[in-house]
């Protein structure tokens, strides 16, 4: 099953139904969805994505709006056998083991995010790199679910991408180029075989910043436009002026095709769409 709300709410659901059922949320200042899947064979049953007003500014007002969601969504009002959350922000960076130190972690980020003493900086590891992702995480937030929950487990937005993307591309033997859209980020991951060869995040409000980051990344990696193959993720779709300037600069481009077809002949969600929550 499939849920979207400004607040603006999609469904999906299908009539399978689970007795043990786990729980994943994944949230931003952009919005919020949630995934119930089966515990025993791991498959959906119900997908929700709500999409904020620009009003969301902060974690104080992401906190209000998701227990607003929370207090009315009565899919959300059963018990889970897990629940695993995923932090989607701009406040994270990638660091390899030799450099790695998880009694000092402030450092790593105080030249890309602006931190305040009183943040909680924690890391994650990765399942297939040698690295950690250190990042600020939404303690209101997790606050708020260890009070509806329990213990649960999260992660930061980066992490599942990259270890996905990774397992993804193992049997692949060229550079793979792919590109995760939300509405004002894009995280860029370039891998080949199962190797991490590079990851960054940008925050863009225009089309021109949009192809300018992904330009910049290919020259930096001296992959020439016109051979490549760029595969987009997330929120975006072949009529948007996203996908319309990418194509003016790099000819070989397609939609992330993932094995389960969740959203397949659905209306409100395409198939490459919510990769890091559903697949």
């Amino acid at each position: 099953m499939i849920k979207v709300k400004q607040l603006q709410r999609k469904t999906k659901k299908i009539s399978a139904i689970a007795q043990y059922k786990d729980l994943s949320i994944q949230f931003s200042l952009d919005g919020f969805s949630f995934c119930i899947s089966n515990s025993d064979n791991k498959a959906p049953l119900l997908f929700t994505k709500y999409i904020f007003a620009a009003s969301i500014t902060s974690p104080e007002l992401l906190l209000e709006e998701i227990i607003r969601i929370f207090n009315t969504d009565k899919d959300l009002q059963q018990d889970f056998s897990s629940v695993f959350a995923i932090h989607q922000n701009n406040l994270a960076t990638l660091v390899p083991n030799k450099l790695f130190d998880r009694n000092n972690l402030a450092p790593y980020l105080k030249y890309t995010v602006k931190t305040l003493k009183t943040d909680f900086i924690t890391y994650d590891l990765h399942d297939i790199i040698a690295a950690n992702t250190v990042y600020i995480p939404y303690v209101n937030i997790n606050n708020y679910l260890f009070q509806n929950f329990g213990e649960f487990e999260y992660k930061h937005h980066s992490t599942v991408l990259i270890d996905k993307l990774l397992s993804y591309s193992q049997e692949n033997s060229d550079q793979q180029f792919f590109v995760h859209v939300s509405p004002n980020d894009i995280d860029i991951v370039v891998c080949k075989e199962g190797k991490l060869i590079f990851y960054n995040s940008f925050s863009y409000s225009t089309k021109e910043d949009f192809i300018y980051y992904i330009l910049f990344t290919s020259e930096q990696l001296q992959m020439d436009p016109n051979s490549f193959q760029l595969t987009f993720i997330g929120d975006i779709e072949k009529d948007s002026e996203l996908y319309t300037i990418t194509y003016t600069y790099v000819r070989n481009i397609h939609f992330m095709n993932p094995v389960d077809n969740f959203f397949a002949d659905n209306n409100d969600f395409s198939n490459h769409s919510n990769f890091i929550l559903i697949t």
